[in-house]
């Protein structure tokens, strides 16, 4: 079953979500491949449709994944101080954030799947126009499949630290069984349904400060 929304509510609520998975109920794979049918509806270069999903129930794995993610947290955005800010709104949104990431850094084997898509191709140093190309054939397919999520009661979250340490990429590639040398990896992403399906609009920049007519 999907929710009741509206494309734009749809549009405009999926959020990242983190404390509000729901780490005890599992996701049935059925609903997956729904999401992921979905997904691979999305345009892509030369209609190549070169997407590969790896999605990983198995505990033991989903424990080394865990393990990779936090070699880089734990050494990054643990240790980062929390900004300060004027705003006492601002200052506690700043809080929430870092408490949110801490909470799925220290659960992230207990969430019930976790996502690795994949594109065919290595653009180690490739011109600006050949990534462009690359990730724009795999990035919007991602996004569709967390808000097919999101219609369903699921959500996840984008992360990309196992990416971001030297080697992290090839450890999980090493564990997953993904052939390094011929696909890349997008990021690590939990897959849980949301405890709850309340969630809002978040509060934007004026579109007049990201808008550029005919220059910038």
């Amino acid at each position: 079953m999907t929710l009741d929304l509206g494309l734009d509510e749809l549009l405009t609520t999926t959020r990242t979500v983190r404390k509000r998975l729901d780490l005890e109920r599992p996701v049935e794979r059925s609903v997956i491949e729904e999401c992921v049918r979905i997904a691979m509806q999305t345009p892509s270069g030369a209609n190549s449709q070169g997407w590969q999903w790896v999605f990983v129930e198995n505990p033991a794995t989903k424990a080394a994944l865990a393990d990779i993610y936090r070699k880089q947290f734990d050494v990054s955005y643990r240790v980062m101080p929390i900004g300060t800010y004027d705003d006492p709104k601002e200052q506690a949104q700043a809080v929430r954030r870092r408490e949110s990431a801490v909470f799925l850094a220290d659960n992230f084997q207990h969430v019930p799947v976790i996502m690795v898509p994949c594109a065919p191709g290595r653009i180690d140093g490739a011109a600006v126009g050949a990534q462009a190309g690359f990730w724009g054939s795999l990035l919007p397919a991602v996004w569709n499949l967390m808000l097919a999520l999101r219609a369903r009661g699921l959500g996840s979250a984008w992360v990309t630290m196992n990416l971001s340490r030297e080697g992290g990429e090839e450890e999980t590639a090493d564990v997953l069984g993904i052939p390094y040398d011929r696909y890349t990896q997008a990021g690590l992403f939990p897959v849980a349904y949301t405890k709850g399906t309340d969630f809002r609009p978040i509060k934007t920049k004026p579109v007049d400060q990201v808008i550029h007519w005919d220059r910038w």
